[in-house]
């Protein structure tokens, strides 16, 4: 093993032991190029597409198929693991650490029924340009039906989202469309939307203004009800989803936050981790002034993105109501798991935020389908509830 990559591995793996996984990659990724350690911290990575250098060198060291190419599903090392292998030289096959830093997004096939159509598409304008997918149901001819926008977590696509959360299936149960903007590696090495940055939190700016411009654009071609306009995400497309009810209430009526973090917590990579972690930075975090209608969904084992963040967003919820409320707690059991289920209601008695905590969920998508990444199939169904929440909205109007 070349001394310069010996020498990555060795940042790398330090790296990685605070959790600073994007860096470590980075590393790796100059210490593989045939630089040091120490300039790769000095190359931004908005201008290197990793994720695909990565992907690239793992299929061409493994004989990886292509994602559209069937295959037997491949376990890949943990990345602490994968680190002390390399650094240590007892990896057979570099190829395999490759593959578990690149966490390669493979596209399941998305079952379309006769009638229903899955388009791909791309809207640009002047923040930049985006792919996205479009679901629509044999059973959304005619009235105007609603709209459900998902936002992915980080290594996922839209096609892993759709399976994983079995949106297209209750688009056709109940007569909805759903979109699927996607966010590029070139956008963000892992595919993470960029929840953190202070231009991608400001409306008519950076990623807001393009899902809000995807979500206009669907909105003008497809007679959808736009009383009936909704975002929803995992994780990093939690936190989105969470930016876009702050900086669009005007265009969404109701926003599902899957893991995912408060509006504002963060400014940049190092606060992002720190709010993930539970300990977000709150002088000078900004403060949602309206929000529109919230359910919320978290794991008590949740490692990645602590619990916290879901009581921020329910905690800042409630601030938003008048002093005399209501509130009411549940304990239940859904999917072979026990959750508590709080729901805040204004004084009319419209429920304004419901906090689904699922006890022994990690981060995953509650009740999802295997077939998908991040998600558990235990647990309450968090795509049917999100979907119960909106369409109660609805009807109350």
């Amino acid at each position: 093993m070349k001394p310069i990559f010996g020498d990555a591995i060795e940042r790398a793996t330090k790296l990685t032991r605070t959790q600073n996984l994007v860096e470590a990659t980075r590393v790796l990724m100059r210490g593989l190029a045939g630089g040091t350690a120490s300039t790769a911290q000095e190359t931004p990575t908005r201008d290197l597409d990793w994720a695909g250098k990565l992907a690239e060198a793992a299929k061409s060291l493994t004989g990886e198929v292509t994602p559209e190419t069937p295959s037997t599903p491949r376990t890949a090392l943990p990345l602490g693991e994968t680190l002390e292998r390399l650094r240590n030289g007892d990896l057979p096959n570099l190829g395999q650490g490759l593959e578990a830093l690149a966490k390669f997004r493979n596209r399941p096939r998305v079952a379309v029924p006769k009638g229903a159509a899955f388009e791909t598409r791309t809207f640009a304008c002047e923040a930049g340009a985006r792919p996205y997918k479009v679901y629509t149901p044999a059973t959304a001819r005619g009235a105007a039906p609603a709209l459900v926008v998902m936002l992915h977590g980080c290594t996922q696509n839209s096609d892993d989202f759709a399976v994983g959360t079995g949106m297209n299936l209750l688009a056709e149960e109940f007569g909805f469309i759903v979109a699927y903007p996607e966010q590029p590696a070139t956008a963000n090495h892992l595919g993470c939307w960029n929840w953190f940055n202070p231009q991608d939190q400001l409306r008519d700016r950076g990623e807001p203004s393009i899902i809000a411009g995807i979500t206009r654009a669907l909105l003008a071609e497809m007679n959808i009800d736009p009383r009936s306009v909704y975002v929803a995400g995992l994780s990093a497309g939690g936190a989105m989803a969470e930016v876009m009810s702050v900086t669009y209430p005007d265009l969404y009526a109701g926003a599902g936050v899957h893991s995912g973090l408060a509006y504002g917590v963060a400014s940049d990579t190092a606060t992002a981790f720190a709010a993930m972690g539970g300990k977000p930075p709150y002088r000078g975090a900004r403060r949602a002034q309206d929000r529109v209608r919230t359910i919320i969904f978290h794991g008590d084992l949740d490692r990645k993105v602590h619990p916290t963040n879901a009581e921020l967003i329910l905690a800042e919820a409630r601030a938003g109501l008048s002093r005399i409320h209501q509130e009411t707690t549940e304990r239940g059991a859904a999917g072979g798991r026990p959750y508590s289920r709080t729901v805040v209601a204004d004084t009319s008695g419209v429920p304004h935020v419901e906090y689904w905590a699922i006890e022994g969920l990690g981060h995953a998508w509650s009740g999802g389908s295997p077939e998908g990444s991040h998600t558990d199939r235990n647990g309450p169904d968090a795509s049917r509830e999100m979907l119960r929440f909106f369409m109660e909205g609805r009807t109350m109007r």
